[in-house]
């Protein structure tokens, strides 16, 4: 059945007019109408509204989840060279010493900025820089497993250090040695 309109008068109501409001624009004057409209119980089952709280600063972190995967060991090309950690300097950047020898300001890319954590002695795959010796930037972060793999297929030097605190770095040393100066303890018991 449909009425003189062409509307079918058995379809399902979708939406009904809750209430019907008037109101003013307050910068421009104009006067505007709104309605206010609820749809069934039924509609809102097959509807998928979007979830809340998927902001924050934190968003674009992400979770850990593939540090269990293993993936595919990449080793160096041309223009690249392995590396060691030396000491992070904050602002995306840290110290690194390559295994040709040479100390090197790296720049942390923005792929891996706020997603793979690096800490110092870690083992680093950087891309040297055609223009400027003394720099270079970070492409892949290697963890424990990895850099023994590199070692053992014999990419990396059989003097560096995976998985300690102490660096690979020429001359460090962090020994501390007293001098006596030939002063009595006894004069310290009197007191």
């Amino acid at each position: 059945m449909e009425d003189a309109l062409g509307f079918c008068q058995e379809a399902p109501v979708l939406w009904r007019v809750e209430s019907l409001q008037y109101g003013r624009c307050r910068s421009s004057g104009r006067q505007f109408r709104k309605v206010m409209v609820k749809s069934p119980p039924w509609i809102l089952e097959h509807l998928k509204v979007p979830a809340e709280g998927k902001g924050g600063k934190n968003r674009c972190r992400g979770k850990n989840e593939n540090e269990s995967q293993k993936r595919e060991l990449g080793f160096k090309e041309a223009e690249q060279e392995y590396a060691q950690v030396l000491k992070m300097l904050g602002n995306g950047r840290l110290e690194a010493v390559c295994f040709d020898g040479v100390r090197r300001l790296c720049h942390i890319r923005g792929k891996l900025r706020k997603k793979v954590w690096i800490n110092a002695s870690d083992i680093i795959l950087v891309g040297l820089r055609d223009y400027q010796d003394n720099k270079a930037d970070l492409i892949l972060k290697y963890n424990a497993d990895e850099a023994r793999n590199l070692k053992a297929y014999g990419e990396l030097p059989e003097h560096a250090k995976i998985n300690e605190s102490d660096t690979f770095g020429p001359g460090e040393d962090d020994e501390v040695q007293f001098d006596d100066i030939g002063g009595d303890d006894e004069d310290l018991d009197d007191n």
